[in-house]
């Protein structure tokens, strides 16, 4: 969740560091600091708050040395205060860190009986003491390090700085992401390869349990063992890790307006030149051989799962069974033979996915993961990884990466269908030619925003708001509340409509807004049904449809949004749209915080 920067350079640490920190601001945050060392000595400078913050504090009291670390933090151990921000020091000790150190407690009490006092109520802190204990006992600040790094229990990545140590950086990964960046005679340390895309671009993915000894001219990665091992140098593309809004005002509308493009790319890296078959990367999968699908995910992207769901058994007709990734393999389930286990996140990092993935390594037939950063550590740890092509999603609430995971999940659907013979070539074909031109489709869904804008200033003087669907509308009502609720913090239930009576109905009156996601399918008359007994209790219906399903659904409705008719199939990507333009424009009508809502982080890396 949080951010970690560090730097090796030729040139002032400061300026490089809080640069760097802006672009993982994307990840959620709630203070911030940096520290360097000068000359041998070791300083540090804390701010709550937005890193504008922390500049300004740079103004007056600004920190010099051409080594550093820097850090945004995201609260789990103690409130955000200062005296909690990162980096934290103990004697000639600094730290920062993502993630959460497990046995802190038992840590703390060790180090309570050698007279050892805290300052903070952070879990961090513990690892700054117990390094700055062993120096005292005559340990090298690698040595101390290490020592402190094998009592370590929990997730986490951490980088240590000394003071008295211009040209060295400790820098360990275990279950928490963190790569080097490569200069000519600099080196760079980052949560993620976004914060070093303008300082280099070449990147070493640190694997799970390595530790790292950095100075200017040489880097020494050990793995779990103890072994001096070498990791590969990969080369980013430096466009890729551009953080800009586009001339948009926020990076959520950018994103969402980014949609047809980037679903263009994703339809096209999966189809065959002739676009009537669908090729996988690497050796693809035999669904011939696939008894069974196990779907894993948290919060958006388990919806999309929940609608692949549907997708596989209808089309390809394989039993799925979604889970939420923090419930997953606490419920120790059985992997029955023959099932391929996939994994959905948008990051690659999110650690109840990441967990639920171990649990299914030599339990599953085949580990496969659907993610949009191929040097992922769920990527890495797949049999098969499926890149979405969404490109780099700043805003906390998932667009792009959404519609992007359903378009990779619906064509691994219809490669699972020809495979298994439930659908002919020629079906296949038509699927794919429907779903080539769906970008242009969502382009004219686009340009009907003032619609979505009339309803959103009428959603946001709401307290409470209910979405309903049917059929594969029903993960989509999920996900527009899920959205509404994120960025607009406006208490938002979604239910299958079907489920309406049997509870929910109490809720309805006069000052409840329902939004009713309703394409005109096979569903949409049971749909209606249920619309009407809302409307008949006084509720306030906001219509989701096409032209056709407006004509047909009646009078009464409080207020619509009508879409371009599509392919059944399709509805779940298209119908993404005004669920995430709703959410959108009634948080700007509430004047809430768009692209980093309070307490959410864009890459949970801590269960």
């Amino acid at each position: 969740m949080c951010g970690i920067v560090g730097v090796l350079g030729k040139h002032e640490a400061a300026p490089l560091l809080v640069e760097a920190l802006k672009r993982l601001e994307y990840r959620g945050y709630d203070s911030a600091g940096i520290a360097t060392v000068n000359e041998g000595a070791l300083e540090r400078r804390r701010a709550v708050g937005k890193l504008v913050n922390l500049s300004d504090l740079l103004v007056h009291e600004p920190l010099v040395g051409k080594a550093g670390i820097g850090h945004t933090r995201w609260a789990t151990h103690g409130a955000p205060t200062e005296v909690n921000a990162h980096p934290h020091r103990a004697g000639s000790v600094a730290v920062v860190h993502n993630g959460i150190i497990e046995n802190y407690r038992e840590l703390r009490a060790e180090l309570a009986e050698q007279g050892i006092k805290f300052v903070t109520e952070t879990d961090t802190e513990t690892v700054a003491l117990l390094t700055q204990h062993h120096i005292a006992q005559g340990k090298s600040p690698v040595e101390a390090a290490m020592a402190t790094l094998d009592r370590l229990n929990g997730a986490f990545a951490l980088v240590f700085l000394f003071e008295g140590e211009d040209d060295l950086l400790i820098a360990t990964r275990k279950g928490s992401p963190l790569a080097i960046g490569h200069g000519d005679g600099e080196v760079y340390v980052g949560s993620d390869a976004i914060a070093l895309g303008p300082l280099t671009d070449r990147i070493t993915y640190l694997d799970e349990g390595d530790r790292a000894v950095l100075t200017r001219s040489k880097i020494e990665i050990r793995d779990e063992t103890g072994a001096v091992v070498e990791r590969p140098v990969k080369k980013i593309r430096i466009d890729a890790a551009r953080v800009d809004k586009g001339g948009h005002k926020h990076f959520m509308a950018k994103e969402i307006a980014e949609q047809p493009t980037v679903l263009a790319e994703a339809i096209r890296s999966y189809l065959t030149p002739d676009g009537k078959g669908i090729a996988l990367p690497g050796d693809g999968i035999d669904f011939t051989a696939v008894d069974r699908l196990t779907m894993v995910a948290c919060g958006t992207a388990s919806y999309a799962c929940l609608t692949a769901k549907y997708w596989f058994e209808q089309y390809a007709r394989i039993p799925v069974d979604v889970d939420i990734a923090s419930e997953f393999r606490y419920r120790e389930p059985p992997i029955p033979a023959r099932t391929t286990a996939l994994f959905v996140s948008q990051s690659g990092e999110t650690a109840d996915t990441l967990a639920a993935l171990r649990y299914c390594q030599r339990k599953a037939e085949r580990i496969v993961s659907v993610v949009n950063v191929p040097e992922s550590s769920i990527a890495r740890e797949s049999d098969l990884a499926l890149p979405i092509h969404a490109g780099v999603e700043v805003g906390v609430a998932s667009t792009k990466a959404f519609t992007c995971q359903l378009v990779v999940l619906l064509l691994l659907a219809l490669k699972a269908a020809s495979d298994r013979e439930e659908i002919t070539a020629e079906e296949l074909a038509a699927h794919l030619a429907d779903l080539r031109a769906l970008p242009g489709v969502l382009n004219a869904a686009l340009d009907r925003g003032k619609d979505v804008r009339k309803v959103a200033r009428k959603l946001a003087e709401a307290r409470d708001v209910l979405f309903l669907g049917r059929g594969l509308m029903y993960p989509l009502a999920l996900e527009g509340a899920l959205k509404l609720k994120e960025i607009s913090y406006i208490h938002a239930e979604a239910y299958a409509s079907g489920e309406l009576k049997h509870g929910p109905i109490a809720l309805i009156d006069k000052t409840v807004p329902v939004v009713v996601m309703a394409p005109r399918d096979a569903l949409f008359d049971k749909t209606v049904s249920n619309m009407q007994e809302v409307m008949a209790r006084g509720g306030k219906v906001v219509l989701v449809t096409d032209a056709e399903g407006l004509r047909d659904a009646g009078d009464g409705v409080w207020q619509q949004i009508t879409l371009p008719s599509v392919a059944p199939i399709l509805t779940p990507i298209l119908y993404a749209l005004p669920a995430q333009q709703l959410a959108y424009h009634t948080a700007i009508a509430k004047g809430t915080d768009v692209d980093q809502p309070r307490n959410l982080a864009k890459s949970v890396t801590v269960e």
